[in-house]
């Protein structure tokens, strides 16, 4: 077991008698590399129940990238911890803590304990102004979150506006493709108006000791925060939060027996996304979340752009946007940070949408370059691995044990799940 605390003052820090104590007051010395203040004031005046949220989820965030699961399993090597985090609505996370509990239990495979430290309200801020924009939506750089983007910006009428929200951990190599899907619609519907926040915000290499974190490479947790940050801004508005992702990768079904949940992290789950937003209306914080593309596969989605600005535009975007899972290109050498290897699962769903959708693919693929750049992609290759799971068909013990929310029946996922096999299988051939 792990006893991690987060502290929002040296004072609380220097008490704590937590395995592992992150300080988050907004200094130079504490353990974030970020520009985003313990208030928020960044995001706009948000809610105090969603404020604690995003420490919980900052919290959760940072136990999972610190604390190392043992090798050699492949069921996540589930690990122990207890977490004490500072909120403002103390008694009320008491209430709910069995629930995100099992929530969190459910994302990363591992048992959670939830404690909380009372924090003072914050002060009263001046008037609140209203935010008149119709939606919020999370961008990573990815395809299918520039996609709803661009699906949100055209449903706008001239003069609306939307709000688009970006975390990143790693600096440029994430940063930039939300940049370009930033620009790219302020070009494509340039009637609208849109605000981006782009939020950085990452563990320090170092505790406050001096001494050296671990790190944990896996990563079921990495859109977690991303999603708090997120309803931090839509409650401002209360117009709702969209997390954009195919129908087919949401319901994360598993290439093998023994590697479970293994085609992306949970964050868009439908039931998990039906739980965070439900336990968090139950605590009086803002919850609306939805995933517009629940009911598509990547194929649909593109085809969905194409009908949106025609296929020479959509084969532009999206092909500006990023959907690698290896971020290590640099290592190469002249091959720029958040390069596409072109063999992982993501770069494999990404080429068989283009191909359903009929676009031309511009994206630069490291496995076509040839040379070591080749070999380089050819030993991340998982497409061996996905060929076996489009031949093995549909996984229907697995469909009848994952949890639905209320409104997604079975037949659903077994109809998108046989859709986004025929779309892999008509790519690998």
């Amino acid at each position: 077991m792990t006893s991690i605390a987060l502290c929002l003052s040296r004072e609380d820090a220097a008490k704590s008698r937590a395995d592992e104590v992150f300080l988050w007051d907004g200094t130079a010395g504490d353990s974030f590399n970020t520009g985003l203040r313990p208030d928020l004031r960044q995001l706009g005046t948000v809610p105090s129940v969603n404020a604690d949220f995003v420490r919980v989820a900052l919290t959760v965030y940072v136990a999972d990238h610190s604390v190392r699961r043992e090798r050699g399993g492949s069921n996540w090597n589930q690990r122990d911890f207890v977490l004490t985090v500072p909120v403002v609505h103390g008694e009320e996370w008491h209430a709910a803590a069995a629930g995100f509990e099992r929530t969190l239990a459910f994302l990363t495979g591992d048992r959670w304990t939830l404690q909380f430290a009372q924090l003072a309200p914050p002060e009263a801020g001046g008037a609140l102004v209203p935010d008149t924009a119709v939606r919020t939506v999370l961008v990573s750089g990815g395809a299918d979150s520039a996609s709803g983007a661009l699906v949100s910006a055209a449903s706008l009428r001239p003069g609306g506006g939307q709000r688009l929200v970006s975390h990143s951990s790693s600096g440029a190599g994430a940063s930039a493709p939300q940049q370009r899907v930033a620009a790219a619609l302020e070009v494509l519907f340039s009637g609208t108006t849109l605000h981006h926040h782009q939020v950085h915000l990452q563990r320090r290499s170092h505790r406050l000791n001096g001494t050296r974190f671990r790190r944990e490479p896996s990563s079921r947790s990495r859109s977690l925060l991303f999603l708090a940050l997120g309803l931090a801004v839509a409650s401002q508005s209360g117009h709702g939060l969209w997390i954009a992702e195919n129908g087919f990768a949401s319901i994360n079904p598993p290439l093998g027996p023994e590697r479970v949940g293994a085609l992306s992290t949970r964050t868009t789950q439908p039931w998990f996304l039906w739980r965070v937003g439900s336990l968090l209306t139950e605590l009086g914080g803002y919850g609306e979340i939805e995933n517009p593309f629940q009911a598509l596969t990547k194929g649909d989605e593109y085809r969905r752009v194409v009908e949106l600005v025609g296929a020479e535009r959509a084969a532009a975007f999206l092909s500006a946007t990023n959907s690698c899972s290896h971020s290590d290109q640099q290592y190469l050498g002249e091959v720029a940070s958040g390069s596409h290897c072109g063999k992982c699962f993501g770069c494999v769903l990404r080429r068989a949408a283009f191909a359903a959708a009929d676009l031309p693919d511009a994206t630069p693929y490291l496995a076509d370059r040839g040379g070591r750049f080749a070999e380089y992609a050819e030993q991340r290759s998982i497409e061996n691995a996905v060929r076996d799971f489009v031949d093995a068909g549909v996984d229907e013990s697995f469909l009848m044990t994952i949890p639905l929310p209320p409104g997604l029946t079975v037949a659903d996922a077994r109809a998108l799940y046989a859709r986004g096999l025929a779309e892999l299988g008509n790519y690998l051939g």
